[in-house]
């Protein structure tokens, strides 16, 4: 017997230590990083527990959470055995009647008389308006009315009919639309009885509000087991995924200086339902959401096509071709446009400024293995309402290097073209760009640090004190047969003037055909020291052209062909 009472408060005593107790504690959102998609939020939190197992409550944390991402960190000498994120329906207690204060069941009474009242008002509109309902339907379907009977003998009598149904009609009608209204505002204020009363009956002492209606709230559950009393600090990480930011870039110059003004920008947006209000802000290059796994390659076979060598071998004897499937059929009509091997592959991958440069001061790049990180010692609040706020993350000077282009082929124009070095260092990611010289908004660009390119050139505008010209000289265009071949020579005059006040760099570009075709052959005669790759053709000259100076460049070159063949050369 003793050992069956010793069992039982043993049972006990566990059973109510592992209940555990629930406490909701406040928790403040102290950090955020920003991911190209998502962000990962961190919550501080201070808890106090007694010695035992109890559960602490995170609560109004976002509905979209990442359960997978949970982390929860604390201090004190307790054991963390469990962590959940869930979603919690709370329960909406109202006050019996019996417990009102007396004035407020007085209320009731008359609210619960006078909704008595109207609806015995309700009642009584109601009949008039069927009894009224029903004198209009009678009128309608007379036979007097509807041609019926002997009413189509005698005109005096149809006209009185008529004249009669018009009045009687009228005034049924007026007289529902008078009953209609007074029911719809009978119902509205029924209505707003029925609220009141409602009110009235979930009454709450404390304050003598009425309590809200609670919906579902979503939790962090965090379950500790302590052998004495403890206080700590909770450290509580995880990751949303309505948010993220898009890039941007200003970049600003003039013709007096070297360097272009480079302004990084974040446009930060969230909608996790969880307002920031003075976070502070990392902005990650990183993308949580996009495959982590390496792809792996796997045997790569080849073999003949069997089926296809079948049906063309039926196709081609021209026996029993009806019963060759239409998709054989075409693919064979094409035999000679088809390889007579078939390739597969298996993988198992998935595949202004001022104000700026002083915000960039507060900001810390931190290079991660994968990924660049800007940390911004500045507090910031963003609602969740999926808007847009630009977050400044660097603001620099960059050596630029300025030279002019002009590709008079197809465009007499002359550009300025600043070209850029060394943008690796910067932790850039492809995006657009605003493009400012001496002021005055040229368009947007796209920076693309991905390229393989070491410099990227950006084109600021036309310049129209560079004068280019680009002629056919027809003198030296002619056009013979030697022997079987046809000769045809190509003159261009390219001439170019500075009326600019200081000294320019300009690069000409034009180009001479090619071909793959051997019976065809190309010979450059005259490209005035420019330099030619012959792989595609193009040609290119460089040079420093002063105030007012000319220069003209010239290009000319020979095309042979069979005689007895027409070649379209433009």
């Amino acid at each position: 017997m003793k050992n069956i009472i010793l069992l039982l408060t043993t049972m006990i005593i566990t059973s109510s230590s592992f209940g555990g107790d629930e406490k909701i504690v406040p928790s403040k959102i102290s950090k955020v990083t920003v991911y190209s998609q998502g962000a990962q939020i961190y919550r501080k939190a201070n808890y106090s527990i007694g010695k035992g197992v109890t559960e602490v409550v995170i609560d109004g944390v976002s509905d979209n959470i990442d359960g997978n991402s949970l982390q929860v960190n604390a201090t004190g000498n307790s054991i963390i055995l469990d962590t959940k994120y869930s979603l919690f329906y709370p329960e909406n207690k109202a006050i019996t009647s019996t417990g009102l204060p007396l004035k407020i069941r007085r209320k009731i009474g008359l609210l619960e008389d006078s909704i008595a009242i109207t609806n015995y008002t309700l009642r009584e509109l109601q009949d008039e308006i069927d009894v009224y309902t029903a004198t209009k339907s009678i009128l309608a379907n007379n036979g007097a009315i509807r041609g019926q009977g002997k009413v189509n003998d005698s005109i005096g009598l149809l006209k009185h009919a008529i004249e009669y149904y018009t009045v009687k009609m009228m005034e049924v009608n007026k007289k529902l639309n008078k009953l209609n209204q007074k029911k719809s505002k009978s119902q509205k204020k029924q209505r707003g009885m029925n609220q009141r009363l409602t009110d009235l009956k979930n009454f709450q002492t404390n304050g003598g509000n009425t309590p809200k209606q609670l919906g579902p709230s979503y939790r962090i559950t965090v379950t500790f087991k302590s052998d004495v009393a403890v206080t700590g600090k909770l450290d509580i990480s995880y990751l949303v995924s309505n948010a993220g930011w898009t890039p941007m870039y200003d970049l600003r110059s003039d013709a007096t200086s070297s360097k272009i003004n480079l302004n990084y920008k974040a446009n930060v947006h969230q909608n996790t339902g969880i307002d920031w209000k003075d976070v502070r802000l990392n902005i990650s290059t990183n993308n949580p959401y996009h495959n982590k796994t390496k792809p792996t390659l796997h045997p790569w076979y080849v073999d003949f096509n069997i089926y296809k060598d079948q049906s063309l071998k039926k196709y081609k004897e021209g026996k029993n071709r009806g019963n060759i499937p239409r998709k054989a059929a075409e693919m064979d009509y094409a035999a000679d446009a088809i390889e007579e091997v078939q390739v597969s592959s298996r993988t198992d991958a998935f595949f202004n400024a001022s104000a700026a440069g002083n915000a960039s001061s507060f900001v810390t790049v931190v290079d991660n293995l994968i990924s660049a990180e800007f940390r911004i010692d500045l507090p910031y609040s963003i609602k969740s309402n999926n808007q847009k706020h630009m977050v400044l993350i660097k603001n620099v000077d960059i050596n630029a290097n300025y030279k002019y282009y002009t590709v008079p082929k197809y465009d007499k124009s002359v550009y300025l073209v600043a070209q850029l070095s060394k943008l690796d260092e910067l932790q850039l990611v492809p995006a657009k760009a605003n493009i400012f010289f001496d002021g005055t908004y040229m368009g947007e660009t796209y920076i693309n640090p991905s390229s393989m390119d070491d410099t990227l050139s950006l084109s600021l505008g036309k310049d129209p004190n560079i004068i280019v010209n680009r002629v056919l000289m027809q003198k030296e265009c002619k056009t013979k047969v030697v022997g079987t071949k046809t000769e045809r020579t190509f003159a261009y005059s390219i001439e170019v003037k500075n009326l600019k006040s200081r000294t320019i760099k300009l690069v000409v570009q034009d180009q001479i055909p090619i071909t793959t075709n051997a019976d065809i052959e190309i010979e450059t005669l005259d490209i005035s020291k420019g330099k030619l790759n012959k792989k595609n053709g193009l040609i290119e000259w460089e040079f420093n052209l002063k105030p007012k100076q000319k220069k003209e460049l010239s290009l000319s070159y020979k095309v042979k062909y069979d005689k007895d063949k027409n070649l379209v050369v433009n």
